[in-house]
């Protein structure tokens, strides 16, 4: 199997953790290290994986056994652990966003280019079936040249409760934009291949957070509080991206929002456009045609229910691993993009006006001999 020999230890062993210890194991890997803060959690994992575990991450670096780390922790404890993992050589997948701030990003990219390491951050999404089906009918020009992408993840009601890491802006970074908006955001990004990126207008909004009156049918905010001093995180969002080509992004994202939820991802092509959810296994393509008569012609693909995103991004990081090739997808690089992205949406809604980017040219990170 492609993790066979590989020794993976997960930094972070809640729900995150825990899944991609579940993936990485199925694929051949060992789990042999974990880290936590809390007993209980690395009790739990102990017993589960058989593996050691260590409440800080520094005592992990150090164990001979583990050759990559994936980090799951609140963003912003993503930078000082991927850059001890990628200073001491270690392989290392990030969950997104790549750090807290952009800042914190840039520094976790300087730390890869020096690493003997790679280092991969995890935008699941990429691989689920529907983005697939999708990347190979645009491999084959079905599309033409892509346009405009609207790209949504909205949740009618789903903030995380005042009083977790995710409505601290000095645990999280952010609100809705930063934990569910950046998997809408990199898809699109993704999907045009990363173009360069000129203008970013956005409006971030702090409107349900702060309620006294906040409804919550379907308790998903389990520790509401309406009195916490911790919501300072924006619940929504709306932009606009332009890039150098002409082609055009228009993102929402939303914890919280008076609409009905959705995870929209819509393409249009100068050929034929293409819908799906965000993470589904279903892709329609939409076409038109004068054979016979003028007419519309919609395809409905359905993938292979098997395929998961995180199995196959997991998959990809550990044969980068045993190939001891650089990645070719969910790079750093890529993800600082996004970052540099969001961070342009943020400034954009402080000062009322478009954010002009001038973006760098996107190097390749490459193993040191």
């Amino acid at each position: 199997m492609i993790g066979d020999g590989i020794g993976v230890g997960i930094v972070g062993l809640g729900g995150m953790g825990n899944l991609h210890a579940k993936s990485v194991r199925a694929q051949g890997a060992d789990i042999v290290a974990g880290v936590d803060l809390v007993p209980k959690k690395r009790d739990q994992f102990a017993d589960e994986f058989g593996a050691q575990t260590y409440e800080t991450h520094e005592e992990l670096v150090e164990d001979d056994t583990v050759d990559a780390v994936i980090v799951t922790t609140p963003n912003r404890f993503h930078e000082p652990i991927a850059v001890a993992a990628l200073e001491a050589g270690l392989d290392v997948l990030v969950e997104k966003p790549l750090a807290h701030t952009l800042e914190s990003a840039e520094r976790v990219a300087e730390a890869a280019t020096r690493s003997e390491g790679i280092c991969m951050v995890g935008f699941h999404n990429r691989h689920a079936a529907s983005m697939a089906m999708f990347d190979e009918q645009h491999a084959r020009g079905r599309f033409g040249d892509l346009t405009h992408i609207e790209t949504n993840y909205v949740r009618r009601r789903g903030v995380p409760g005042p009083g977790s890491w995710f409505t601290d802006p000095e645990l999280a970074g952010g609100g809705a934009l930063l934990d569910i908006g950046v998997h809408a955001l990199d898809l699109a990004l993704y999907a045009l291949d990363f173009p360069e990126i000129v203008e970013v207008s956005g409006v971030t909004r702090t409107t349900f957070g702060t309620s006294e009156d906040y409804a919550d049918p379907e308790g998903f905010g389990d520790n509401w509080d309406a009195e916490a001093e911790t919501y300072e995180v924006d619940d929504s969002v709306s932009a606009f991206i332009r890039t150098a080509d002409g082609q055009t992004i228009s993102l929402e994202a939303a914890w919280a929002t008076n609409r009905e939820e959705s995870m929209d991802f819509r393409v249009r092509g100068t050929q034929s456009g293409a819908q799906f959810d965000i993470g589904d296994t279903d892709l329609q393509i939409l076409e038109a045609g004068t054979a016979g008569c003028d007419h519309y012609a919609d395809i409905d693909m359905t993938g292979d229910s098997s395929v998961t995103g995180y199995g196959e991004q997991d998959e990809q990081f550990l044969e980068a691993i045993a190939t001891a090739g650089d990645p070719e997808t969910n790079t750093v690089e890529e993800a600082l993009t996004v970052q540099r992205v969001i961070d342009a949406i943020y400034r954009s809604s402080e000062s009322g006006r478009a954010t002009q980017l001038a973006e760098p040219q996107l190097e390749a990170t490459t193993r040191l001999p």
